[in-house]
């Protein structure tokens, strides 16, 4: 487990960036923490770190998924991101419903905003991720 503690918005993305440059096709990040904890600040590094274009990427709370594979050169990744956010689903089963857990197996990078509501379909080698924020200040746990 490693712990963070961030004061600003770019060192919380700096943060993701880290974790985006070690992501592999595959890699899931689950996370975690109240609203304006950071979440999608987070997912925005991530994006930074495996060469995508961090700057479309946004909170997709009404579309519960966004797919980004733009580089920041304006090519196509090999490898995409997926950016879910499940605050507005009902559970596991509004996830299956809507087909949502093929992209576990699309070759790209998962990143899911609201993860607890899914818990139980999260694969085994999840990387989690929660953020608490107190004012300017954000805690991160990664386990």
């Amino acid at each position: 487990m490693a712990e963070y503690t961030t004061t600003t918005v770019e060192q919380t993305e700096l943060i993701g960036v880290e974790l985006g440059k070690n992501a592999k096709p595959g890699s899931v990040f689950a996370l975690d923490g109240d609203l304006g904890a950071g979440k999608t600040v987070l997912t925005r590094g991530i994006a930074r770190g495996m060469g995508l274009n961090e700057d479309d990427v946004c909170s997709p709370t009404f579309t519960i998924v966004n797919e980004y594979d733009e580089t920041s050169d304006g090519g196509r990744a090999e490898v995409p991101l997926f950016h879910f956010d499940t605050y507005r689903l009902g559970g596991s089963d509004d996830f299956l419903d809507a087909g949502l857990d093929e992209y576990f197996d699309r070759g790209g990078v998962c990143v899911i905003e609201w993860s607890s509501v899914i818990d139980d379909l999260l694969p085994k080698d999840t990387v989690r991720i929660k953020i608490q924020g107190n004012g300017d200040t954000r805690r991160i746990e990664v386990t």
